[in-house]
């Protein structure tokens, strides 16, 4: 009887604990629509299971990739390391150390590499690993969580602020809230002038500007969703949603600059965010729990290709557990695609479908 009711004790110590220990988020209820699953574009095939993986042993989570003009591979790391590599993946080499968490990676017409760092803003290297900040706030906000970047042909850096209140560390709190935190940035290294282009993005990530420079890309983590943002045209200021309800949860986008946009999938949909969209309360307890007994997404290969209206051309795949995953970027250079992922230790590559 003492044990059963020492039991009792610590059930219910552990039930006020799930109520009511104070947690800084305020989750909202949202309407999930139903996840449909991967059937038709999005059935599922084994074509990524083809992937060589490159740099392991040299660092955690190279989240995005990029190749400069001569086709050496830059793959930034957890610690703040930015590596180069040869065109063929090997002989690493220390380019810059944002002493940050450097995530998205583009090369500007000038062959400096800018740099989406989530602690320290938006950063460039000149071609010789010289590190310069470019910005750390946008119309009075600091950055939290920069995120994905692309550059026009006029120079214009666009990138996104995936969260104006959590850092990265505290990622999960934004996606178990859903509140809109996030926003698209536009700044201009030949003015320094910055624009909020759109806020109230729910998480927002990968970013791609289109090859005619008429729109941008942006990616919604957390409401499974493209969205695109019109930047010159008759629409200009205008934004509209361009793909809804994916089967997977989007995280970086880049151009190929011949008409398709590549969409990285870390996970598919986890059932238990959509279970309890309307149910703030319980997602407010399940952030109570260690973080490993928390949902977590699951290892899925997963990318696809798709046009600036919102057809899927590609859908690459791949099941198994052994899969270079979670793939959190794709950049196609010379037929090829780079892998990157936030957790993986190295990066992948692959020929493109034709």
């Amino acid at each position: 009887m003492r044990i059963v009711k020492g039991l009792g004790i610590i059930l219910g110590i552990l039930i006020l604990y799930l109520c009511f220990w104070p947690v800084e988020i305020d989750p909202v209820a949202w309407e999930s629509m139903a996840d449909e699953g991967l059937v038709g574009d999005f059935s599922p095939n084994t074509f990524l299971s083809a992937a060589d993986v490159f740099g392991s042993g040299d660092g955690i989570g190279p989240e995005d990739i990029d190749v400069d003009y001569e086709g050496r591979i830059y793959a930034p790391y957890e610690d703040g390391r930015i590596l180069r590599y040869d065109s063929n993946g090997a002989h690493p080499e220390l380019f810059v150390n944002t002493n940050g968490r450097p995530l998205g990676l583009e090369f500007d017409a000038k062959g400096n590499l800018i740099i989406c760092d989530a602690k320290k803003g938006l950063l460039s290297a000149t071609p010789t690993g010289q590190l310069q900040s470019l910005l750390t706030e946008a119309e009075g906000v600091p950055l939290k969580i920069t995120d994905d970047v692309d550059i026009a042909s006029d120079g214009t850096i666009y990138f996104s602020d995936a969260s104006t209140r959590w850092g990265l560390g505290q990622y999960r709190n934004d996606i178990a809230e859903h509140r809109a935190y996030g926003r698209l940035i536009a700044f201009d290294p030949a003015t320094n002038d910055v624009d909020v282009v759109l806020d109230g993005l729910y998480f927002a990530n990968g970013v791609a500007v289109s090859p005619d420079q008429s729109y941008v890309l942006v990616n919604e983590t957390s409401a499974y969703r493209i969205q695109k943002v019109w930047i010159s045209g008759e629409k200009v200021g205008q934004s509209e949603i361009l793909m809804d309800n994916l089967p997977g949860i989007p995280d970086g986008i880049s151009s190929n600059g011949k008409g398709i946009f590549w969409v990285a999938f870390p996970s598919k949909r986890k059932e238990i965010i959509d279970k309890f969209a309307e149910k703030p309360f319980v997602r407010k307890m399940i952030m109570r729990l260690p973080e490993d007994l928390q949902p977590a997404l699951e290892r899925y290969a997963f990318i696809i290709g798709i046009d600036g209206d919102g057809n899927v051309i590609h859908n690459l795949q791949d099941p198994s557990p052994e899969s270079f995953s979670p793939i959190t970027s794709v950049e196609e250079h010379e037929g090829f695609l780079y892998l990157g992922s936030l957790t993986y230790e190295g990066f992948g590559r692959i020929k493109a479908p034709d």
